[in-house]
């Protein structure tokens, strides 16, 4: 694949890969290349996780635009999302950064993905999806933002309902069940179990105009709301585990619940165990826990071990107005004219520490052999952008894609730190109502900070 992915007549110059995206054209997939998916997603692909898929409400019947949206579990989704929708040919919404990887590219081009940056009010994203609608054509799209990180639902993006009442047509719904446990974030290897997907009509216009933007919202949590743990462990469900069912858990449940220290559990092969205590476990090919010995502690299950440390980092940061979290990371960004490979999500360009407070997050380092810092606030930041694994995670600096490499497993800890700082000072991205037991006050806000919006600040 060349390098030199377009020239810029009018200026002489070669074109960005960033600028030939920002003005590539969409419209959906043809006929043969869905049907290719089709084949290949289902003879080859597909048949690994164990499938059961079932169709309610097929999408096939409906006259018009539509969205299918899904609750975001896995990288695998999509092979559901065609299956169940086949024949409708659709446009898939990815994050901005995979378009940047070699392995996809072509992928994404037959296909004709449509590109978001997430977690950020991408307005190139959004008239992507806007020319496929006025197509006529089909927006498939994960409201949540990014594949689940512990196995349940996360909150959608901030101002979901909003979107899908502005354009007022129909909404389908493909419910999935064990994706996550097939490949987590947190490991990307395959594990077969059984795995289920339900496609449903889940508002029609009339519903979506008689509800508010905040009602949908509100329902699309509810009807997400999910946690794999419980649902495998509910059916008895076993796991190919290969032997390797705790590799990596550390970077997610991170602090040890015997001894209260932080980062010193470490996961490897079927066993999870912590560094200063002792404390441990192994876990089974159902996904559950069975501790070292009488004497450990440990939590039900992933999620509900994340639970605990996420109520305990809400604390902390609550009663200590000097709270500081800091880390040493590389930092890598997307490359202007040529493609990532090996399956890169980006090239390394500098190093240097971030750092979290309540005022906000901050980098001082280098980049590109240059000093260079900035500080995000809460205001604008929610949450932080983990594309492919826990071992490292990204942030939109500007519209600059931004990647973080730590040296330590320590995103699990600087994701929850983030998201909780948010919550304690804004609030726009809310935590479930089942949650409200981890604050101290209801909803996780105090009164004079309801109903703040988000406003950009950036120091450079």
């Amino acid at each position: 694949m060349p390098n030199n992915l377009s020239t810029s007549p009018e200026k002489g110059k070669k074109k960005t890969y960033q600028e030939k995206l920002a003005s590539r054209k969409y419209k959906s997939p043809g006929r043969f290349i869905t049907l290719l998916y089709r084949v290949i997603g289902s003879t080859v692909l597909l048949p690994a996780y164990n499938p059961h898929i079932v169709v309610k409400d097929d999408i096939n019947k409906r006259e018009g635009p539509c969205f299918l949206i899904w609750n975001h579990l896995s990288r695998l989704d999509h092979l559901y999302t065609m299956k169940a929708a086949y024949p409708t040919r659709y446009n898939m919404v990815a994050g901005y950064s995979e378009f940047f990887r070699s392995h996809l590219y072509l992928v994404f081009i037959l296909n004709r993905i449509l590109p978001k940056k997430v977690f950020t009010q991408d307005f190139g994203g959004m008239r992507a999806m806007h020319s496929i609608i006025k197509q006529n054509g089909v927006v498939a799209f994960a409201p949540e933002g990014m594949s689940s990180i512990y196995g349940t639902n996360q909150p959608v993006v901030p101002g979901t309902g909003k979107f899908l009442k502005h354009y007022g047509i129909p909404v389908y719904f493909l419910k999935m069940r064990g994706q996550y446990l097939t490949s987590t974030k947190h490991f990307l290897e395959i594990r077969k179990g059984r795995t289920e997907a339900e496609l449903s009509l889940l508002y029609t216009p009339d519903q979506l105009n008689e509800m508010t933007a905040e009602e949908i919202e509100s329902d699309i949590n509810l009807k997400f709301r999910h946690d794999e743990f419980a649902w495998t462990k509910e059916r008895n469900i076993r796991w190919k585990m290969h032997g390797r069912s705790c590799e990596h858990l550390h970077e997610i449940c991170f602090r040890c619940p015997k001894c209260g220290e932080d980062l010193t559990m470490y996961g490897i092969g079927n066993e999870i165990r912590c560094r200063s205590c002792g404390n441990g476990a192994v876990m089974d090919d159902g996904y559950a826990f069975v501790p070292l010995n009488d004497g450990c502690v440990i939590p039900d299950s992933p999620s509900k071990w994340v639970e605990t440390e996420r109520a305990e980092i809400i604390e902390e940061i609550r009663s200590d107005p000097d709270y500081e979290f800091s880390e040493n990371v590389k930092i890598g960004k997307l490359p202007e004219y040529s493609l990532l490979k090996k399956k890169k999500t980006s090239e390394i360009c500098g190093e240097g520490t971030i750092t979290w407070t309540h005022d906000g997050i901050r980098y001082r380092g280098t980049k590109d052999g240059e000093a260079w810092e900035f500080r995000l606030g809460y205001d604008t930041i929610y949450s932080l952008v983990i594309m492919t694994s826990t071992e490292r995670f990204a942030l939109y600096v500007g519209e600059q894609f931004i990647e973080f490499y730590p040296e330590r497993p320590s995103v699990g800890k600087a994701l929850l730190i983030t998201e909780e700082m948010h919550r304690m000072h804004f609030n726009t991205w809310k935590n479930f109502p089942w949650n409200d037991w981890m604050y101290p006050v209801p909803g996780g806000v105090r009164p004079e900070q309801a109903g703040q919006n988000e406003i950009g600040n950036i120091e450079k």
